[in-house]
Order: C-alpha cells, then structure tokens, then sequence
C-alpha cells in the first residue's frame, strides 16, 4: 500500500493518455491491470477490502477510466457472471478451487461496444498464474 500514490498518479495520466489517443482513433488496450473492479471479479471480496488490488482508492480509480468513455468487454458481455477469474494465488491450490481474481482486460472505447463479439477468460490454459484473456471484434 505504500506505492498507493504512485498509482493513482498512473492511473490519472493513463487515463488523460488514452482519453487523448481515443479523440484520435477508438483504442483497445489489454493487460494485467492489478485491479479486481467489483466484488464479483474476485473469490473473497469482504477478506480482501483493504489489500492491495483490492482498495476504494484503486477501484474507484479504475470506475473513473470507464467513466472516462471506456468499456470493459468482458463486464459488458457478462455483467452478473461469477466465478471468472484470471489470476490465482501459487499457494494453497487457489488455481485448482478457483480461488482467484480477474484483474486482466481487454478495455475498448465506448464507440467499439457494438463491435465486441466475444471477450473470454481462457482459465484452461496453464503455465502461469495468470491466463490469457481474448477479446474478439466484428469487422
């Protein structure tokens, strides 16, 4: 929590950064964003609260970026789905519970919402404690 600043003063430029870009051209952008934005996106919301990933501070920053006109494809195909999650703990066979967090995404403008498709979560895939997220985009 000591580098809780420093992120939130990413965040802030990030988010001025894509708004930029976005006037531009719509943007997609993908990643290991180390936030789970709602309760439903990790196992143990109520035990997690005040832990890193986990913060107001860092879920409401993440709230002001979509607000900012961004989409997060996979909430926006799968507003109430529970249980999906991209990344899990190497200890105490989280990955095998399902005890895990979503904190990977692929983010689009609002102007591509009506071109998402698909946006999954392909937990299937080993080698990691992470696992590829897909976003799939009409012509």
């Amino acid at each position: 929590m000591t580098r809780l600043p420093y992120r939130l003063e990413w965040g802030k430029a990030f988010t001025h950064y894509i708004k930029e870009l976005d006037k531009r051209k719509p943007v997609i952008f993908c990643g290991d964003l180390n936030v789970a934005h709602q309760e439903i996106d990790l196992k143990n919301a109520k035990s997690n609260m005040n832990n890193s990933g986990f913060t107001a501070e860092e879920r409401d920053d993440f709230s002001q970026l979509l607000a900012a006109g961004f989409t997060d494809s996979f909430r926006l195909l799968y507003p109430d789905k529970a249980g999906a999650y991209s990344w899990w703990s190497y200890q105490f066979n989280a990955r095998t519970r399902n005890i895990g967090w979503r904190i990977d995404y692929f983010v689009v403008s609002n102007k591509l919402q009506e071109k998402v498709q698909e946006s999954r979560i392909l937990s299937d895939v080993m080698g990691s404690d992470h696992c590829p997220v897909e976003l799939e985009l009409a012509d």
